[in-house]
């Protein structure tokens, strides 16, 4: 019942930004952990960043540390990722999850979150 809805992805050159939004519906938003995943073709989905059900803590792969910013608005059930200095190696569909606890420590794997958004896909690319 619960439904996730991405927007903000597209096509960028390396060094830019881009700002990927979700939104909420049909569900508790502000008792759940939400992270962001992303998938390359022919890579395994990773993990990209997560925050706790309040906004108090946050987590990042190593990969995007101190270029992206995940961050969440629970008045209008949104959670956003933003993305700067990205690199063509950032390419992929981008997909917002829910997770099931209100705040998951230290690894995040896609099986441990059973809502997922449609996808929106960044190219990062000259």
């Amino acid at each position: 019942q619960v439904q996730l809805v991405e927007s903000g992805g597209g096509l960028v050159q390396p060094g830019g930004s881009l700002g990927l939004s979700c939104t909420a519906s049909g569900g508790t938003f502000d008792s759940y952990s939400m992270g962001w995943f992303r998938q390359a073709p022919g890579k395994e989905r990773e993990f990209v960043a997560a925050i706790s059900a309040m906004g108090a803590t946050t987590e990042y792969a190593a990969s995007v540390k101190g270029r992206f910013t995940i961050s969440r608005d629970n008045t209008k059930n949104t959670v956003t990722l933003q993305m700067n200095s990205l690199k063509p190696e950032d390419t992929g569909v981008y997909y917002c999850t829910r997770d099931s606890v209100a705040w998951r420590f230290g690894t995040h794997r896609p099986e441990y979150y059973p809502i997922w958004g449609q996808g929106t896909q960044v190219t990062v690319s000259s």
